[in-house]
Protein backbone atom coordinates (compact mmCIF):
# COMPACT_ATOMS: atom_id res chain seq x y z
CA UNK A 1 0.00 0.00 0.00
CA UNK A 2 1.03 3.36 -1.20
CA UNK A 3 2.28 6.07 1.64
CA UNK A 4 0.00 8.40 -0.21
CA UNK A 5 -2.30 8.39 -3.00
CA UNK A 6 0.44 9.32 -6.00
CA UNK A 7 -1.69 7.86 -8.53
CA UNK A 8 -0.57 10.26 -11.62
CA UNK A 9 -0.71 13.39 -9.53
CA UNK A 10 2.00 16.03 -10.71
CA UNK A 11 4.52 17.73 -9.30
CA UNK A 12 8.32 19.84 -10.59
CA UNK A 13 11.49 19.17 -9.59
CA UNK A 14 11.89 22.59 -8.20
CA UNK A 15 13.34 25.32 -10.17
CA UNK A 16 11.46 27.90 -12.90
CA UNK A 17 12.92 30.19 -14.88
CA UNK A 18 10.85 33.21 -13.35
CA UNK A 19 12.50 35.95 -11.31
CA UNK A 20 9.52 37.43 -9.95
CA UNK A 21 8.32 34.85 -7.19
CA UNK A 22 4.63 36.23 -7.32
CA UNK A 23 4.31 34.90 -10.94
CA UNK A 24 5.69 31.34 -10.41
CA UNK A 25 3.98 30.68 -7.04
CA UNK A 26 0.76 31.42 -9.25
CA UNK A 27 1.72 29.08 -12.15
CA UNK A 28 2.32 26.47 -10.31
CA UNK A 29 -0.83 26.89 -7.57
CA UNK A 30 -2.67 26.99 -10.68
CA UNK A 31 -1.42 24.22 -12.69
CA UNK A 32 -0.39 21.51 -9.36
CA UNK A 33 -3.54 21.19 -7.57
CA UNK A 34 -2.45 18.30 -5.39
CA UNK A 35 1.38 18.77 -4.59
CA UNK A 36 2.52 22.17 -5.75
CA UNK A 37 6.21 22.94 -5.07
CA UNK A 38 8.37 25.95 -4.19
CA UNK A 39 9.96 27.65 -7.13
CA UNK A 40 13.75 27.89 -7.20
CA UNK A 41 14.66 31.04 -8.97
CA UNK A 42 17.94 31.12 -10.27
CA UNK A 43 18.02 33.79 -12.80
CA UNK A 44 16.71 36.19 -9.64
CA UNK A 45 20.00 35.99 -7.78
CA UNK A 46 22.95 33.97 -8.30
CA UNK A 47 22.23 33.17 -4.13
CA UNK A 48 18.87 31.09 -5.29
CA UNK A 49 21.86 28.50 -7.51
CA UNK A 50 21.45 25.24 -5.77
CA UNK A 51 24.93 24.71 -4.40
CA UNK A 52 24.59 28.43 -2.39
CA UNK A 53 21.28 27.86 -1.67
CA UNK A 54 21.49 25.63 0.82
CA UNK A 55 25.02 26.52 2.27
CA UNK A 56 24.09 28.73 5.15
CA UNK A 57 25.55 27.65 8.19
CA UNK A 58 28.70 25.07 6.80
CA UNK A 59 32.08 26.61 8.78
CA UNK A 60 34.65 27.71 6.71
CA UNK A 61 32.46 28.94 3.64
CA UNK A 62 32.03 31.83 2.11
CA UNK A 63 29.85 33.26 -0.99
CA UNK A 64 31.51 35.49 -3.57
CA UNK A 65 29.48 36.23 -6.44
CA UNK A 66 27.08 32.59 -6.52
CA UNK A 67 30.59 30.88 -6.04
CA UNK A 68 31.56 28.94 -2.84
CA UNK A 69 35.01 28.50 -1.47
CA UNK A 70 36.17 27.02 1.38
CA UNK A 71 38.97 27.63 3.85
CA UNK A 72 39.79 26.45 7.01
CA UNK A 73 40.48 29.88 8.86
CA UNK A 74 40.81 31.05 12.49
CA UNK A 75 37.72 29.34 14.31
CA UNK A 76 37.08 26.18 11.99
CA UNK A 77 37.50 23.31 14.65
CA UNK A 78 35.30 25.49 17.07
CA UNK A 79 33.10 26.43 14.59
CA UNK A 80 32.30 22.80 13.34
CA UNK A 81 32.05 21.46 16.60
CA UNK A 82 28.78 23.53 16.99
CA UNK A 83 27.88 21.91 13.86
CA UNK A 84 27.51 18.95 15.30
CA UNK A 85 26.34 19.97 18.79
CA UNK A 86 23.10 21.63 16.86
CA UNK A 87 22.99 18.15 15.20
CA UNK A 88 22.85 16.08 17.86
CA UNK A 89 20.36 18.90 19.96
CA UNK A 90 18.09 19.13 16.39
CA UNK A 91 18.69 22.81 16.51
CA UNK A 92 17.89 23.93 12.89
CA UNK A 93 17.00 27.46 13.09
CA UNK A 94 20.32 28.49 12.13
CA UNK A 95 20.09 26.40 8.78
CA UNK A 96 17.10 28.14 7.46
CA UNK A 97 16.69 29.25 3.99
CA UNK A 98 16.34 33.17 4.51
CA UNK A 99 14.03 34.92 1.38
CA UNK A 100 17.34 36.46 -0.11
CA UNK A 101 18.42 32.85 -1.42
CA UNK A 102 15.13 31.42 -2.09
CA UNK A 103 12.02 34.26 -2.38
CA UNK A 104 9.93 31.41 -3.81
CA UNK A 105 9.98 29.45 -0.71
CA UNK A 106 8.78 32.24 1.51
CA UNK A 107 5.91 34.00 -0.92
CA UNK A 108 5.04 29.97 -1.29
CA UNK A 109 4.78 29.64 2.38
CA UNK A 110 2.84 32.67 2.87
CA UNK A 111 -0.08 32.66 0.13
CA UNK A 112 -3.03 33.26 2.01
CA UNK A 113 -5.82 30.58 0.87
CA UNK A 114 -3.53 27.97 0.19
CA UNK A 115 -4.47 24.67 1.06
CA UNK A 116 -3.57 21.75 -0.83
CA UNK A 117 -3.47 18.41 -0.39
CA UNK A 118 0.01 18.10 -0.18
CA UNK A 119 3.15 20.22 -0.30
CA UNK A 120 6.85 19.31 -1.97
CA UNK A 121 9.94 20.72 -1.22
CA UNK A 122 13.22 20.16 -2.17
CA UNK A 123 17.09 20.64 -1.24
CA UNK A 124 20.71 19.76 -2.87
CA UNK A 125 22.09 16.26 -1.91
CA UNK A 126 24.98 16.09 -0.36
CA UNK A 127 26.94 14.18 -2.94
CA UNK A 128 26.21 17.14 -5.24
CA UNK A 129 26.80 19.60 -2.86
CA UNK A 130 29.92 18.48 -1.89
CA UNK A 131 31.53 17.57 -5.16
CA UNK A 132 30.31 21.59 -5.95
CA UNK A 133 33.02 22.66 -3.31
CA UNK A 134 36.80 22.81 -3.04
CA UNK A 135 38.83 22.58 -0.22
CA UNK A 136 42.73 24.63 -0.35
CA UNK A 137 44.55 22.44 -2.53
CA UNK A 138 41.31 22.25 -5.00
CA UNK A 139 40.08 19.19 -4.05
CA UNK A 140 36.50 18.36 -3.80
CA UNK A 141 35.29 18.22 0.09
CA UNK A 142 33.26 15.09 -1.00
CA UNK A 143 36.84 12.88 -0.75
CA UNK A 144 37.34 14.64 3.52
CA UNK A 145 35.60 12.21 5.14
CA UNK A 146 35.10 15.10 7.90
CA UNK A 147 34.19 17.76 5.87
CA UNK A 148 31.61 15.58 3.47
CA UNK A 149 30.41 13.97 6.92
CA UNK A 150 29.54 17.65 8.68
CA UNK A 151 27.89 18.93 5.09
CA UNK A 152 25.38 15.99 5.01
CA UNK A 153 24.24 17.02 8.67
CA UNK A 154 24.55 20.59 7.88
CA UNK A 155 21.82 20.14 4.71
CA UNK A 156 19.96 17.28 6.96
CA UNK A 157 19.17 20.77 9.59
CA UNK A 158 17.94 22.60 6.90
CA UNK A 159 16.33 20.03 5.05
CA UNK A 160 14.73 19.03 8.94
CA UNK A 161 13.99 23.16 8.76
CA UNK A 162 12.27 23.59 5.27
CA UNK A 163 10.29 20.16 6.11
CA UNK A 164 8.73 22.59 8.98
CA UNK A 165 7.69 25.77 7.13
CA UNK A 166 6.35 23.11 4.52
CA UNK A 167 4.49 21.55 7.17
CA UNK A 168 2.58 25.51 7.77
CA UNK A 169 1.26 24.99 4.08
CA UNK A 170 0.14 21.41 4.43
CA UNK A 171 0.41 18.58 6.93
CA UNK A 172 1.63 16.18 4.11
CA UNK A 173 4.89 17.04 3.11
CA UNK A 174 7.40 15.29 0.66
CA UNK A 175 11.07 16.45 0.36
CA UNK A 176 13.50 15.73 -2.70
CA UNK A 177 17.10 15.34 -1.86
CA UNK A 178 18.14 16.60 -6.08
CA UNK A 179 21.34 14.16 -6.50
CA UNK A 180 22.22 15.37 -10.02
CA UNK A 181 25.77 13.89 -9.52
CA UNK A 182 25.09 10.66 -8.78
CA UNK A 183 24.60 10.28 -12.87
CA UNK A 184 28.26 9.83 -12.50
CA UNK A 185 28.86 7.27 -9.73
CA UNK A 186 31.45 5.09 -11.32
CA UNK A 187 33.55 6.94 -13.24
CA UNK A 188 36.67 8.98 -12.18
CA UNK A 189 34.30 11.97 -11.71
CA UNK A 190 32.89 10.27 -8.91
CA UNK A 191 34.62 7.45 -7.74
CA UNK A 192 34.13 6.58 -4.19
CA UNK A 193 32.33 3.68 -2.71
CA UNK A 194 28.45 3.53 -3.40
CA UNK A 195 27.90 2.67 0.25
CA UNK A 196 29.52 5.70 1.35
CA UNK A 197 27.66 7.55 -0.96
CA UNK A 198 24.30 6.48 0.36
CA UNK A 199 24.69 6.70 3.87
CA UNK A 200 25.67 10.43 3.22
CA UNK A 201 22.31 10.52 0.94
CA UNK A 202 20.33 9.21 4.32
CA UNK A 203 22.34 11.19 7.05
CA UNK A 204 21.34 13.90 5.03
CA UNK A 205 17.20 12.37 5.18
CA UNK A 206 17.42 11.27 8.51
CA UNK A 207 15.84 13.98 10.10
CA UNK A 208 12.84 14.24 8.00
CA UNK A 209 9.83 13.18 9.35
CA UNK A 210 7.38 13.27 6.38
CA UNK A 211 8.10 11.59 2.82
CA UNK A 212 11.28 11.87 1.07
CA UNK A 213 12.33 11.85 -2.25
CA UNK A 214 15.36 11.54 -4.03
CA UNK A 215 16.13 12.89 -7.95
CA UNK A 216 18.96 12.39 -10.05
CA UNK A 217 18.40 13.90 -13.61
CA UNK A 218 20.93 11.05 -15.71
CA UNK A 219 20.91 7.59 -15.80
CA UNK A 220 22.68 5.87 -12.35
CA UNK A 221 22.32 2.70 -10.67
CA UNK A 222 19.30 2.88 -9.60
CA UNK A 223 19.81 -0.12 -6.91
CA UNK A 224 22.09 2.21 -5.28
CA UNK A 225 19.66 4.93 -5.30
CA UNK A 226 17.02 3.05 -4.02
CA UNK A 227 18.85 1.91 -1.19
CA UNK A 228 19.22 4.89 0.62
CA UNK A 229 15.49 4.41 1.45
CA UNK A 230 14.03 7.02 -0.33
CA UNK A 231 10.35 6.90 -0.74
CA UNK A 232 9.54 8.62 -4.10
CA UNK A 233 12.18 7.62 -6.83
CA UNK A 234 12.14 10.28 -9.39
CA UNK A 235 14.22 10.49 -12.57
CA UNK A 236 14.03 11.87 -15.88
CA UNK A 237 12.14 9.28 -17.47
CA UNK A 238 11.69 11.38 -21.33
CA UNK A 239 15.56 10.22 -21.76
CA UNK A 240 16.44 7.42 -19.00
CA UNK A 241 13.41 5.89 -18.05
CA UNK A 242 13.40 2.41 -18.97
CA UNK A 243 16.98 2.11 -17.48
CA UNK A 244 14.84 1.37 -14.27
CA UNK A 245 14.20 -1.48 -15.82
CA UNK A 246 17.06 -3.01 -15.27
CA UNK A 247 16.56 -3.49 -11.50
CA UNK A 248 13.21 -5.49 -11.39
CA UNK A 249 13.96 -6.64 -7.45
CA UNK A 250 14.91 -3.68 -6.16
CA UNK A 251 12.06 -1.63 -7.47
CA UNK A 252 9.48 -3.84 -6.33
CA UNK A 253 11.00 -3.96 -3.22
CA UNK A 254 10.81 -0.09 -3.11
CA UNK A 255 6.81 -0.87 -4.29
CA UNK A 256 5.97 -3.64 -1.59
CA UNK A 257 7.01 -0.90 1.06
CA UNK A 258 4.93 1.88 0.17
CA UNK A 259 7.42 3.76 -2.07
CA UNK A 260 6.56 5.59 -5.17
CA UNK A 261 8.08 6.42 -8.82
CA UNK A 262 8.17 10.60 -10.05
CA UNK A 263 8.25 9.79 -14.02
CA UNK A 264 10.17 13.06 -15.51
CA UNK A 265 7.92 12.58 -18.45
CA UNK A 266 7.34 16.16 -19.48
CA UNK A 267 10.55 17.69 -21.56
CA UNK A 268 12.28 20.88 -20.32
CA UNK A 269 13.75 22.16 -23.69
CA UNK A 270 11.93 24.65 -25.81
CA UNK A 271 12.09 22.58 -28.93
CA UNK A 272 11.10 19.37 -27.14
CA UNK A 273 8.39 20.94 -25.53
CA UNK A 274 7.07 22.31 -29.38
CA UNK A 275 7.04 19.31 -30.69
CA UNK A 276 5.56 17.23 -28.17
CA UNK A 277 1.56 15.88 -27.68
CA UNK A 278 0.16 14.53 -24.83
CA UNK A 279 -1.14 11.95 -27.22
CA UNK A 280 2.70 10.99 -27.69
CA UNK A 281 3.84 11.56 -24.00
CA UNK A 282 1.21 9.11 -22.94
CA UNK A 283 2.93 6.29 -25.54
CA UNK A 284 6.17 7.35 -24.13
CA UNK A 285 5.26 6.66 -20.52
CA UNK A 286 3.23 3.91 -21.37
CA UNK A 287 6.14 2.27 -22.91
CA UNK A 288 8.49 3.33 -19.98
CA UNK A 289 6.29 1.74 -17.46
CA UNK A 290 5.74 -1.22 -19.64
CA UNK A 291 9.32 -2.68 -19.67
CA UNK A 292 9.02 -2.58 -15.63
CA UNK A 293 5.67 -4.22 -16.21
CA UNK A 294 7.15 -6.50 -18.53
CA UNK A 295 9.84 -7.98 -15.86
CA UNK A 296 6.73 -8.98 -13.33
CA UNK A 297 5.49 -5.89 -12.23
CA UNK A 298 1.86 -5.39 -12.53
CA UNK A 299 0.87 -2.36 -13.80
CA UNK A 300 -2.14 -0.98 -12.29
CA UNK A 301 0.15 -1.49 -9.02
CA UNK A 302 2.73 1.04 -10.64
CA UNK A 303 -0.17 2.98 -11.73
CA UNK A 304 -1.10 3.60 -8.13
CA UNK A 305 2.52 4.73 -7.15
CA UNK A 306 2.99 6.83 -10.13
CA UNK A 307 3.71 10.88 -9.85
CA UNK A 308 4.43 12.50 -13.25
CA UNK A 309 6.88 15.60 -13.29
CA UNK A 310 8.86 17.69 -15.65
CA UNK A 311 12.56 15.42 -16.60
CA UNK A 312 14.45 18.33 -14.56
CA UNK A 313 14.54 22.20 -13.83
CA UNK A 314 12.06 24.55 -16.13
CA UNK A 315 14.91 27.56 -15.62
CA UNK A 316 16.49 26.97 -18.69
CA UNK A 317 12.80 27.53 -19.99
CA UNK A 318 10.95 30.85 -21.16
CA UNK A 319 8.33 31.86 -18.52
CA UNK A 320 6.15 30.19 -21.99
CA UNK A 321 7.88 27.54 -22.08
CA UNK A 322 7.31 26.51 -18.59
CA UNK A 323 3.74 27.39 -18.39
CA UNK A 324 3.25 24.89 -21.69
CA UNK A 325 5.35 22.14 -19.88
CA UNK A 326 2.67 22.82 -16.74
CA UNK A 327 -0.18 22.78 -19.28
CA UNK A 328 1.12 19.30 -21.41
CA UNK A 329 1.75 17.55 -17.68
CA UNK A 330 -1.53 18.54 -16.20
CA UNK A 331 -3.22 16.84 -19.44
CA UNK A 332 -1.30 13.88 -19.34
CA UNK A 333 -2.41 13.12 -15.80
CA UNK A 334 -5.69 13.65 -16.62
CA UNK A 335 -5.31 11.28 -19.71
CA UNK A 336 -3.56 8.54 -17.34
CA UNK A 337 -5.96 8.57 -14.44
CA UNK A 338 -8.88 8.28 -16.73
CA UNK A 339 -7.38 5.03 -18.37
CA UNK A 340 -5.68 3.70 -15.70
CA UNK A 341 -7.08 4.03 -12.24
Amino acid sequence: MSLFNFAFKTTIIGSMPHTDPEKACQLIKRYLKDIPAWPQLPRRSLLELMDAQFSRGFPGLEITEGKLSFKRSAGFEKALESLYENYLADKYAMYAVTPDYAAGLHYFTNMAGFSPPAVKGQILGPVSWCLSIADESGKSILYDDILSDAASRMLALSARWQEDLLGRVSKNTLLFIDEPAMSSYGSAFLSLPGEKLAGLIRETMSRLRGLKGIHCCGNTDWGLVLSTGADVLSLDAYQHGTTLSLYPEAVAAHLARGGAVAWGIVPNTEAAIAGETVAALKDRLEETMGALARSGIAFRELAQASLLTPSCSLSGLSEEGAEQALALMAELSERMISLYL
